[in-house]
């Protein structure tokens, strides 16, 4: 189980990139319970409170990943993921890569559909809406948090993935 202290900065589900201001315990019923109180990085105007005893609640939290890591991850060979040719199957792994994976996983995916893309280009075809659509929303998720580790505009991010992956 990670812990988390006040000054961490973390991923909170949805929330995206926050920091840890203040680990405090408020009466809840008859019973104490502890709270990380988190700011999202850019927007102090509004606290989130999560429970430090709801699994749930703490399975959408972690820490930011940092550059190293990041740039680990973009340098890993082999780490794309295998094609799969038939629609309605690779649909339905990457959906569910774009709805619970981790920030590796949803690099790998782009890595691969980028890679995929890049071949298909030399043979003159583009690639499928439908997977173009997966790829944005992919990155759309991881966006935030590379923006804040690396320094730069979220708009940037996609052009910032394809050059890592290109190298």
């Amino acid at each position: 189980m990670n812990t988390y202290k006040s000054g961490d900065v973390v991923i909170y589900g949805a929330e995206g990139v926050c920091k840890v201001v203040d680990i405090t315990e408020k009466k809840f019923g008859n019973e104490m319970i502890q709270y990380y109180v988190l700011e999202k990085i850019g927007k102090k105007e509004s606290l989130t409170y999560v429970p430090a005893n709801n699994e749930r609640s703490l399975s959408k939290l972690r820490h930011v990943l940092s550059k190293e890591e990041f740039t680990n991850v973009f340098n890993e060979e082999g780490q794309s993921l295998q094609w799969i040719d038939k629609d309605r199957d690779r649909q339905k792994a990457f959906k569910e890569i774009v709805l619970f994976g981790n920030t590796r996983e949803l690099i790998n995916l782009i890595k691969t559909i980028h890679l995929h893309q890049r071949e298909l280009h030399k043979s003159g075809k583009k690639l499928h809406l439908c997977d173009e659509r997966v790829i944005k929303d992919a990155v759309k998720i991881i966006k935030e948090e590379i923006s804040f580790v690396f320094d730069i505009p979220k708009d940037s991010v996609h052009e910032f993935i394809v050059q890592k992956i290109e190298k």
